[in-house]
Protein backbone atom coordinates (compact mmCIF):
# COMPACT_ATOMS: atom_id res chain seq x y z
CA UNK A 1 0.00 0.00 0.00
CA UNK A 2 1.48 3.39 -0.94
CA UNK A 3 2.14 5.94 1.75
CA UNK A 4 -0.18 8.92 2.02
CA UNK A 5 2.31 11.14 0.24
CA UNK A 6 2.96 8.78 -2.69
CA UNK A 7 0.41 9.26 -5.47
CA UNK A 8 -1.38 6.03 -6.43
CA UNK A 9 -1.98 7.42 -9.90
CA UNK A 10 -1.90 10.70 -11.76
CA UNK A 11 -4.84 13.00 -11.05
CA UNK A 12 -6.68 13.87 -14.21
CA UNK A 13 -10.01 15.52 -14.96
CA UNK A 14 -13.06 13.29 -15.19
CA UNK A 15 -14.24 12.36 -18.65
CA UNK A 16 -17.92 13.14 -18.08
CA UNK A 17 -19.15 15.03 -15.04
CA UNK A 18 -22.75 15.16 -16.25
CA UNK A 19 -23.71 11.67 -15.09
CA UNK A 20 -22.89 10.68 -11.53
CA UNK A 21 -24.17 7.64 -9.68
CA UNK A 22 -27.12 8.02 -7.37
CA UNK A 23 -30.56 9.52 -7.52
CA UNK A 24 -30.65 12.87 -9.32
CA UNK A 25 -30.62 15.51 -6.56
CA UNK A 26 -33.79 17.21 -7.82
CA UNK A 27 -35.67 13.96 -7.17
CA UNK A 28 -34.59 13.75 -3.51
CA UNK A 29 -36.92 15.05 -0.84
CA UNK A 30 -35.47 17.49 1.69
CA UNK A 31 -34.56 14.84 4.27
CA UNK A 32 -32.90 12.63 1.66
CA UNK A 33 -30.94 15.56 0.24
CA UNK A 34 -29.63 16.53 3.68
CA UNK A 35 -28.68 12.92 4.43
CA UNK A 36 -26.81 12.66 1.10
CA UNK A 37 -24.98 15.92 1.85
CA UNK A 38 -23.99 14.73 5.33
CA UNK A 39 -22.66 11.47 3.90
CA UNK A 40 -20.66 13.05 1.10
CA UNK A 41 -19.11 15.63 3.41
CA UNK A 42 -18.23 12.92 5.95
CA UNK A 43 -16.44 10.82 3.30
CA UNK A 44 -14.67 13.74 1.61
CA UNK A 45 -11.37 13.63 3.48
CA UNK A 46 -10.85 9.90 2.98
CA UNK A 47 -11.72 10.16 -0.72
CA UNK A 48 -9.27 13.03 -1.18
CA UNK A 49 -6.44 11.24 0.59
CA UNK A 50 -6.99 7.68 -0.58
CA UNK A 51 -9.43 7.56 -3.50
CA UNK A 52 -8.44 6.92 -7.09
CA UNK A 53 -8.58 9.75 -9.59
CA UNK A 54 -11.89 8.43 -10.89
CA UNK A 55 -13.31 8.14 -7.36
CA UNK A 56 -12.27 11.71 -6.56
CA UNK A 57 -13.73 13.04 -9.82
CA UNK A 58 -17.01 11.24 -9.16
CA UNK A 59 -17.06 12.51 -5.58
CA UNK A 60 -16.42 16.09 -6.76
CA UNK A 61 -19.20 15.90 -9.34
CA UNK A 62 -21.74 14.38 -6.96
CA UNK A 63 -20.89 16.87 -4.22
CA UNK A 64 -21.34 19.76 -6.66
CA UNK A 65 -24.72 18.38 -7.77
CA UNK A 66 -25.98 17.93 -4.21
CA UNK A 67 -24.71 21.31 -3.01
CA UNK A 68 -26.09 23.01 -6.11
CA UNK A 69 -29.51 21.50 -5.46
CA UNK A 70 -29.41 22.61 -1.83
CA UNK A 71 -28.52 26.16 -2.85
CA UNK A 72 -31.23 26.15 -5.53
CA UNK A 73 -33.81 25.18 -2.91
CA UNK A 74 -32.49 27.59 -0.27
CA UNK A 75 -31.31 30.76 -2.04
CA UNK A 76 -31.98 32.82 1.08
CA UNK A 77 -30.44 30.42 3.59
CA UNK A 78 -29.23 31.86 6.88
CA UNK A 79 -25.55 32.85 6.76
CA UNK A 80 -23.65 33.07 10.02
CA UNK A 81 -21.91 36.42 10.39
CA UNK A 82 -18.68 34.64 11.34
CA UNK A 83 -18.70 32.86 7.97
CA UNK A 84 -18.46 36.09 5.99
CA UNK A 85 -15.32 37.97 5.02
CA UNK A 86 -16.09 40.81 7.44
CA UNK A 87 -16.87 38.33 10.23
CA UNK A 88 -13.56 36.56 9.69
CA UNK A 89 -11.72 39.89 9.81
CA UNK A 90 -13.46 40.77 13.07
CA UNK A 91 -12.31 37.45 14.57
CA UNK A 92 -8.68 37.97 13.58
CA UNK A 93 -8.57 41.72 14.17
CA UNK A 94 -7.52 42.41 10.57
Amino acid sequence: MPSHDTPADVVRPAQDLTATPGVPPERLDEQQLLRELETIHRTRHDTLLHGSSDALATHNARMAELEGEYLRRHPRRWVASGRTRSGARARTGS
